[in-house]
């Protein structure tokens, strides 16, 4: 009975995190090294995460040698530059393989990656995060925009160059063996970029008089996005909220002497545009009768800070008492305002 090659050295105690544990996970690393912004990705970031994906992994080794791979996008100019000054040739500055290359197409097209599917015009700016901020006296928020990444899909081909059977093989059976799912992904900059495979052609030259060279070509498509930091918007949001309480007592023109100072008045609580809290300290004992409102939807009161009651007709309020009023408006670009009737005791 074979032994199997590869044993684990341990056992995981944790099981790995899965559905939103996950997705918080990928998060952490995308904004990890102190941004909240994600990292962008150009053209030179994604030729460099696939020379890596090739080379990590789809590492081929044969008889105990891993198959060298060219660690540049392969083009005429470079190709003749690199020949000078590469590591894996033989005594007579030849090319010796077995090599693996790397090519991409020059023209890069509007992708169909099907998770950036959009029909916004403009290129316009999206929020994306809302950051605490804290200048030494105050708290306020910076609130974080970005534009919707571009998609483009660019397309590789892998070569093999060797004079070998089981070498070419070998490289085949990993190729395979990584795209049995139809597709890979490779991380950049945090980024999971998925990696498709679309052909596999043979421009092999066999000789009976010449030594044979097995050329196999893989082509593939990475299904990228395009995001550039210079687009990114950070402007401030609200640093502060103003608590603004504004009193209208209505007194009739006609006042008796012995009534200079009646039990009851009114207060007309306003919430200005942008302000959804009030808070007060009364000096004196008083019931507030809810009157009229205008754009309130619901409002909770809090008492000393213990919550009383939402939508209430009635607020008892004792000396050295502080009120505070939250409301949820109908409509946040208008003003709103309460009316109580007060009624000293």
């Amino acid at each position: 009975m074979p032994l199997p090659k590869k044993i684990k050295p341990f056992l995981p105690l944790t099981e790995p995190k899965t559905l939103l544990p996950r997705r918080y996970e990928l998060l952490e690393k995308i904004n990890k090294e102190g941004t909240y912004l994600p990292k962008s990705i150009l053209h030179a970031d994604l030729d460099r995460g696939f020379l890596d994906f090739v080379k990590d992994e789809l590492k081929t080794v044969v008889n105990g040698k891993v198959i060298p791979t060219v660690d540049i996008i392969v083009t005429t100019q470079n190709w003749s530059q690199f020949v000078e000054t590469w590591d894996f040739q033989n005594l007579d500055k030849n090319v010796e393989p077995p090599l693996i290359t790397t090519v991409r197409n020059q023209d890069v097209k509007l992708g169909n990656s099907p998770s950036i599917i959009y029909n916004i015009p403009n290129r316009r700016l999206y929020f994306y995060a809302q950051v605490p901020t804290w200048d030494g006296q105050r708290n306020g928020y910076d609130v974080y925009k970005i534009p919707q990444p571009v998609p483009v899909d660019i397309t590789f081909t892998v070569k093999i160059i060797c004079n070998r059977m089981r070498e070419l093989n070998a490289f085949n059976k990993v190729v395979l063996e990584k795209f049995s799912s139809r597709q890979a992904y490779q991380v950049i900059k945090g980024h999971y970029i998925p990696i498709v495979m679309n052909n596999i052609s043979n421009e092999s030259e066999l000789s009976i008089e010449k030594r044979n060279y097995y050329i196999q070509t893989y082509e593939f498509t990475m299904l990228g996005f395009l995001i550039d930091e210079d687009e990114f918007e950070v402007s401030p949001a609200i640093n502060r909220v103003l608590q603004v309480v504004e009193l209208d007592e209505k007194v009739s023109r006609k006042q008796k002497k012995n009534n200079s100072n009646p039990s009851s008045t009114t207060l007309d609580v306003l919430f200005l545009v942008g302000n959804s809290v009030i808070s007060q300290l009364f000096d004196y004992t008083v019931n507030l009768n809810l009157g009229d409102t205008f754009n309130v939807e619901h409002f909770q009161v809090y008492i000393n800070n213990l919550y009383y009651g939402e939508d209430i007709s009635q607020i008892q309020v004792n000396t050295g008492d502080v009120v505070r009023i939250t409301i949820t408006k109908n409509d946040d670009s208008l003003e709103s305002k309460i009316q109580f009737n007060n009624l000293l005791i």
